[in-house]
């Protein structure tokens, strides 16, 4: 669903790449030329980004008529149609870079995340996107993600606690940093999720010792989960093996398809994936238009 953040984002995308029109198309098209094309996959992959294309188009012209061949996260091969769109041809035209941008951004997200989920299956493992997101884009690459079936780590900084190894750095110590946040929940009344990044036995041992000291205003353990930052898979066994049963785990720190199995079947509960979204290329679509003339009232 298009909150309303992702509308701006189409609005300044739409004003980024058209300026003051579109000169090529106005120059070379006929006034008034109805006709239709269709958005192909050029590759096999899951389709994302279908909703976010129709709102491309509904923005460039309400008459646009935007056919839904197939839904977000559906498979598709070349040649596979996935969007029809009819009506003015230079409207189409002129927005048919950016909803193909959109799309081909979020399938090649979905794609790659669906089959990192994949390779976990039969462990209880789940995949979760980071904030190595595209500037802007976040909220729609985080979505393809979803359309993938991983799970959305923090949206941003206003939803979650993580504290990592440069806090407790500047902080002076892992105590001071969670005590710092135990003061901080209470005066604000906050009740978020606080995620601890550590980087040893010795800083996990901290944390959960900590985990002792405060709770939240709500009345709940401080820390939800322990992060095992750029742990191996054999650290990171060792790691459930002494806090599992104690508190949910995630490992983080250099995971992507090729050792995301071993992770897994380390034990943890999640492992995130920047991956996902800083390395992943688009999955390739096109807009073919056809010969087709259309009425204006289709």
């Amino acid at each position: 669903m298009l909150t309303s953040d992702m509308q701006r984002l189409i609005v300044f995308a739409l004003e980024e790449d058209l300026g003051n029109g579109d000169h090529t198309s106005a120059s070379s098209v006929p006034d008034g030329l109805q006709r239709e094309g269709f958005i192909l996959a050029k590759e096999e992959g899951l389709v994302a980004g279908l909703e976010v294309a129709t709102e491309v188009f509904r923005r460039v012209d309400a008459e646009l008529n935007c056919e839904l061949l197939m839904r977000d996260g559906d498979r598709v091969w070349p040649g596979s149609k996935v969007m029809r769109i009819s009506g003015s041809a230079r409207r189409i035209l002129e927005a048919e870079r950016l909803a193909l941008n959109f799309i081909q951004r979020m399938s090649g997200i979905a794609t790659r995340t669906a089959e990192v989920v994949e390779s976990l299956k039969g462990t209880n493992c789940h995949v979760l996107d980071t904030r190595k997101t595209t500037p802007g884009m976040r909220a729609f690459e985080k979505w393809a993600v979803r359309i993938g079936g991983g799970v959305n780590h923090r949206m941003g900084l206003h939803d979650m606690i993580l504290i990592k190894d440069n806090h407790v750095d500047y902080a002076g110590s892992m105590l001071r940093a969670l005590e710092g946040v135990a003061q901080y929940l209470e005066s604000k009344s906050l009740n978020i999720p606080v995620v601890v990044e550590v980087r040893d036995a010795n800083e996990a041992m901290e944390a959960m010792e900590a985990q002792g000291l405060w709770r939240k205003p709500a009345g709940t353990p401080l820390i939800d989960r322990l992060l095992l930052d750029n742990h191996s898979p054999e650290e990171t066994a060792r790691a459930v093996t002494d806090w599992g049963a104690k508190i949910p785990l995630e490992a983080s720190g250099g995971i992507h398809p090729g050792n995301a199995r071993a992770y897994a079947e380390a034990g943890v509960d999640f492992i995130s994936m920047g991956w996902l979204t800083h390395s992943v290329p688009g999955l390739d679509f096109s807009l073919k238009s056809t010969d087709q003339i259309h009425s204006v009232h289709e």
